[in-house]
């Protein structure tokens, strides 16, 4: 009697293991497709649709930059180097550190692209003022709007 019992369920497990494959391969076709467009992404793009709200330069220093360029704007050196911002004659030039912000470069992402032309200027401004730089020559909204692509 016992054996009556056993065998049908025997012929039933190889179909309960095709239906369990197939419903497991349905279930990761989403993530395969995700990966598929996380892949097709330029390395160099930010998360789309995402804006900065701070609207100052010291508000936007805060929120974005301090994270690797310290409060102070002194740099750090560990896990990478970040820059420091102090007495930085990199900025003297204005049109230097707005391709910065707004392009990225080496280790930098674009964060400008996460900012209005308003914005950049905003932060590019504090930069050039604050920290032991005293450049006066104000970067406008215009002068971002030519660096954009």
């Amino acid at each position: 009697m016992l054996s009556r019992l056993i065998e049908p369920a025997r012929s039933a497990l190889p179909l309960a293991s095709v239906a369990i494959a197939g419903m497991v391969l349905m279930l990761s076709a989403p993530s395969v497709q995700a990966d598929e467009q996380t892949r097709s992404r330029p390395l160099t793009s930010l998360s789309t649709g995402f804006r900065f709200t701070e609207q100052t330069g010291a508000e936007l220093f805060a929120s974005v930059c301090q994270g690797c360029h310290m409060p102070d704007g002194g740099g750090a050196t560990g896990a990478g180097t970040y820059p420091s911002l102090q007495k930085d004659s990199n900025l003297e030039t204005s049109g230097y550190p707005v391709y910065v912000v707004v392009l990225g470069q080496k280790a930098m992402p674009p964060v400008g692209a996460m900012m209005s032309d308003e914005q950049v200027a905003a932060v590019v401004n504090y930069l050039r003022t604050h920290f032991g730089n005293q450049y006066q020559d104000a970067v406008t909204a215009e002068d971002v709007k030519r660096v954009r692509p």
